[in-house]
């Protein structure tokens, strides 16, 4: 691989750990408080009210069944919106984000789910408001299955900014196409798809040891 196709590799490579890192802590932001509010809402929950939590449901069940490359092109208005252009990959952070949120709320929502209901209950018994449950109970004792879920989430968007790259995001999926593919150089697909099982073994080995420290069962 000669340097030029080197520093091209580098620079996709920080494009897609940019994309991959913004979009989920994004996700992560947004999509926590809507799992938590799936399971609160729920029937039993600590704020139960069904209708809530049957459209917040279906709304996200809807974002969740659109594919994410027809997503990525329904969202270039709202994108254009928010960043200036439809371009690049300060562009695609926004159609990721709002993929990988739902995707995240849901398990999140598992992991919040499978908490002791006695530990609910013991803290309502003390006199714990809603607040409190939610501080001291639920996302303690859910925290290993939220990192654990996070992980999968951030693996997820590697793979969806390559998609992304495709149509202008940049980063490895960018050059993959325009040199790997459409100008047949298979040293670069070869070390793109090497750079990416690197990059996704990296994340799942450091998200493996975090929730390892963080689970005292």
């Amino acid at each position: 691989m000669t340097p030029i196709m080197l520093e091209l590799l580098v620079r996709s490579l920080w494009e897609t750990v940019l994309m991959t890192l913004a979009s989920g802590l994004i996700s992560l932001v947004a999509g926590l408080p809507l799992g938590l509010a799936l399971v609160a809402t729920a029937r039993g929950g600590i704020a139960e009210n069904l209708w809530i939590n049957r459209v917040l449901s279906a709304v996200i069940n809807g974002f969740r069944s659109v594919p994410f490359i027809i997503l990525l092109v329904a969202l270039i208005p709202l994108t254009r919106l928010i960043v200036g252009t439809a371009l690049g990959t300060w562009a695609a952070i926004v159609p990721l984000a709002i993929a990988a949120t739902p995707y995240y709320a849901r398990i999140a929502e598992v992991s919040l789910r499978e908490v002791d209901r006695g530990l609910i209950d013991a803290v309502r018994a003390m006199g714990g408001n809603r607040w409190t449950i939610i501080r001291e109970v639920l996302v303690p004792e859910a925290l290993p299955g939220i990192v654990a879920g996070f992980t999968v989430t951030l693996v997820t968007l590697i793979g969806a900014s390559a998609m992304a790259g495709a149509i202008g995001a940049g980063g490895l999926g960018d050059l993959a196409i325009r040199y790997g593919y459409q100008r047949f150089e298979t040293s670069v697909m070869i070390a793109v798809v090497a750079v990416l099982i690197v990059l996704v073994c990296g994340i799942q080995w450091l998200g493996d040891r975090l929730v390892a420290g963080l689970d005292h069962r």
